[in-house]
């Protein structure tokens, strides 16, 4: 593994830091409960599960009913936008480093 390669800890490969990681428990997703990760290079992928470690930055509820999705985030407030497509989600989140 070079300086820019990690593993996640299920043993994923990929090359690029972490921005962020989105936990997110609720139903409208894959699973259950799943982490999603942001890299510095735009990519993202999701795993089943929580992978640590965990560095709070804020915690969500997050609404997306057909193409409109509404977030309550601790530390941004209420944001309200519009999706290209429909979904049911209703997601409790915690955003980290």
């Amino acid at each position: 593994m070079t300086d820019k390669t990690a593993k996640s800890e299920t043993g994923n490969e990929f090359i690029g830091g972490i921005i962020l990681k989105f936990i997110e428990f609720g139903v409208g997703n894959k699973w259950l409960i799943r982490t999603e990760t942001e890299l510095n290079n735009g990519t993202e992928f999701e795993e089943k599960g929580i992978v640590r470690p965990i560095k709070l930055q804020s915690i969500y509820l997050r609404f997306w009913i057909g193409k409109t999705v509404v977030i309550l985030d601790s530390k941004e407030g209420l944001k309200k936008t519009k999706k290209n497509r429909k979904a049911m989600k209703i997601i409790f989140g915690i955003k980290s480093l």
